[in-house]
């Protein structure tokens, strides 16, 4: 069991979900608010998605992403950041000409996927580890894609959080440690519940961690009402945790949620869990992750808790 969490709020994501719950942020300045909140209720880690302000649909957007890093900057809380890197990979084959992608697909190179994490140098940024059904479209990542774009994150000198959305994607993670293409103790996030990739129940967070590398971090989470039950899963298990619009809409049953609502509710289940969240800081000590202000590494602390 793990008593110390580095607890995730995953803000708003790329989904179409912002007409099915008004909370979810949109634009740069309500995405950081955002941020801040959850930073203010306690989450350790703030992973962001950027919208066209306009659509609310996707957008790739560098500027968008440097208003967002740096309202949160600027701000009186303090939070890890994560930048999203897995955008760019969503096919869906045209219905007359199965060769080409049709409306909704949306590929980057490499290459572009880097572009916001390598000019804004968040301390954690995403990388996600192979290709999946993910829904009714392909997300595609082929191997190639993934080791050019691992040395790009490795260049930057950001810390990879490697997102895992099967068992596969873990065993191509340990491919890329071997290759030498991962520094430092990996930090892998178990992405369970969508489909068709690994489902949101206690066997398979089990498999999944049972694959990693005895030096690993590593959190998990699930989507829709698998989220809290995932929460408390990671930590029995000995993990970290994630939650945020982007992953669950609900508070409970028939209730939309904020980000910071649902981080309160990760955090006091996790203290009746006889758990604490770790602090930003500490977060940074504990995976060893850059200081936004000094641009220096922290440095683990004694024993290796922080």
């Amino acid at each position: 069991m793990n008593r110390n969490v580095i607890l995730t709020c995953a803000v708003t994501g790329a989904g179409d979900t912002t007409g099915k719950n008004p909370n979810v942020p949109i634009t740069p300045q309500q995405i950081a608010d955002d941020c801040i909140a959850a930073a203010k209720a306690g989450a350790s880690v703030a992973h962001i998605h950027v919208r066209d302000p306009e659509t609310g649909g996707i957008s790739h957007s560098v500027e968008h992403f440097r208003e967002v890093m740096e309202r949160v900057r600027e701000a009186d809380a303090d939070i890890v950041m994560n930048i999203t890197a897995g955008g760019g990979g969503d096919w869906i084959p045209d219905a007359e000409d199965p060769t080409r992608g049709g409306p909704g697909t949306d590929i980057q190179t490499p290459a572009q996927r880097h572009a916001p994490v390598g000019e804004l140098l968040p301390e954690l940024c995403t990388l996600d580890c192979g290709s999946l059904n993910f829904g009714d479209m392909v997300y595609v990542n082929t191997a190639d894609w993934l080791r050019e774009h691992a040395r790009l994150v490795q260049a930057a000198g950001v810390k990879p959080e490697l997102e895992c959305f099967d068992l596969g994607h873990v065993w191509f993670a340990r491919q890329l440690r071997q290759e030498g293409l991962l520094d430092g103790d990996p930090l892998f996030q178990l992405c369970l519940g969508i489909p068709w990739g690994a489902e949101a129940d206690p066997e398979t967070m089990l498999a999944m961690r049972n694959k990693l590398p005895e030096n690993a971090n590593w959190a998990a989470f699930g989507i829709g009402r698998h989220q809290m039950p995932m929460v408390a899963q990671a930590m029995l298990l000995g993990g970290h945790a994630r939650v945020g619009l982007e992953d669950n809409l609900y508070l409970k049953k028939g209730v939309m949620a904020t980000n910071a609502q649902l981080v309160e509710k990760a955090g006091t289940l996790i203290e009746n869990l006889g758990g604490r969240v770790m602090s930003p800081a500490e977060t940074r000590a504990h995976l060893e992750l850059r200081d936004p202000k000094t641009g220096q590494t922290v440095a683990k602390a004694a024993g290796g808790d922080a």
